[in-house]
Parts: C-alpha cells; structure tokens; sequence
C-alpha cells in the first residue's frame, strides 16, 4: 500500500478503532444507569439509548475497525498470518464484533419491553453489564497487542521470513556477460 494510502486508513483505524472503546464506555455507563436507577422514566430511557448506541454507533465501528483492520494488515509489512500478536489482534476483535451483533437483537428485545413495561417489571430489566465489559476487555487486549507488538512469528511468518533472505541480494544485471564477450 502507498505510503499516503496507509497513512489514511491507518488513521481511520484508529478513529474507529478508538471510537469503538469509547462507545462501549457510554454503553456501560448508561448500562450502570438502569442498573442503578430507581426512577422508571430513568431506566426506560437508558435501554432505549442502549439500543440507539448499539445499532447506530457500536455495531458501525465495530465493522469499521474489522474492516480497517484487515486493510493494514494486508496492505503492510506486518501481515495477517506473519505475527502473533496481527493475527490474535485481529482475532479478537473479530469476535468482539460477532459478539456485539448477535447480541443487539437481545437489547433490541429489552428496549422493546421497557418501552411498555410498567415500574416492577422495567427495573426487573436491570442493565447490560456483562457483554460491555468483557467487550471493553477483549478491545483493551487488543490495543496492548498493537502498542506493544510482542515477538513471535507464526509458522508462515517464519517460512515466508526464510524464503527472502534466501533470495540473493546481487541479482546480475546482464552486464557482466556482456563484458567478457569478444
């Protein structure tokens, strides 16, 4: 990839990819919020944002992020399949968005009943507190893996690694043929 091309997407990585921590931060806070709530319109109000973030924000970068992902993998010296730490990085944020899309028909389904429910049944809802954490876990571990980049080559990576430097460096040119001929 060109230089001013990596440049761009790896900026738009880090947007989105940044973008999509923050969410889920908002997402746990307002999580908290119906949990601890004991005003009904408090936590009505809380899954129907929940559910607004999810679809409209969550789900949006975490597909940006996967998307933009694979892009600088493959379009630099990095690799999807040379390093360890690429391919778990990837990994994980790939399930970090499966499992946040499979789940928002889930919140979807609790908005849909605190929009109705009357003030026992709203707070019998509590909050979304289990999937935005170890969501926001799974995302941190892969923002350590990209700051620190540890060592270790997969087995291709390794392969790949051999068959260049078994590549001689002074490929002839042709030249030196045409010098020793009367």
């Amino acid at each position: 990839m060109p230089p001013p091309w990596r440049k761009f997407v790896l900026a738009v990585h880090l947007a989105v990819s940044i973008g999509w921590i923050g969410g889920v931060l908002v997402y746990l806070a307002l999580g908290l919020l119906a949990v601890r709530s004991h005003d009904d319109q408090t936590v009505r109000a809380a899954w129907i944002a929940m559910e607004a973030s999810g679809w409209y924000v969550l789900v949006p970068l975490a597909v940006a992020t996967v998307v933009t992902g694979l892009l600088m993998s493959l379009g630099t010296k990095w690799g999807l399949f040379r390093h360890y730490w690429v391919l778990i990085s990837f990994l994980l944020t790939c399930f970090a968005a499966t499992i946040l899309i499979l789940h928002m028909p889930t919140v979807s389904s609790a908005a849909d009943v605190a929009r109705r429910a009357d003030g026992s049944r709203l707070h019998d809802l509590g909050g979304d507190l289990f999937h935005p954490t170890i969501g926001l876990m799974v995302l941190l571990a892969a923002l350590v893996l990209n700051v620190y980049k540890p060592s270790g080559m997969t087995r291709y990576g390794w392969r790949r690694q051999q068959a260049i430097r078994a590549i001689p460096s002074g490929l002839p040119t042709g030249t030196e043929d045409r010098q020793r001929m009367p």
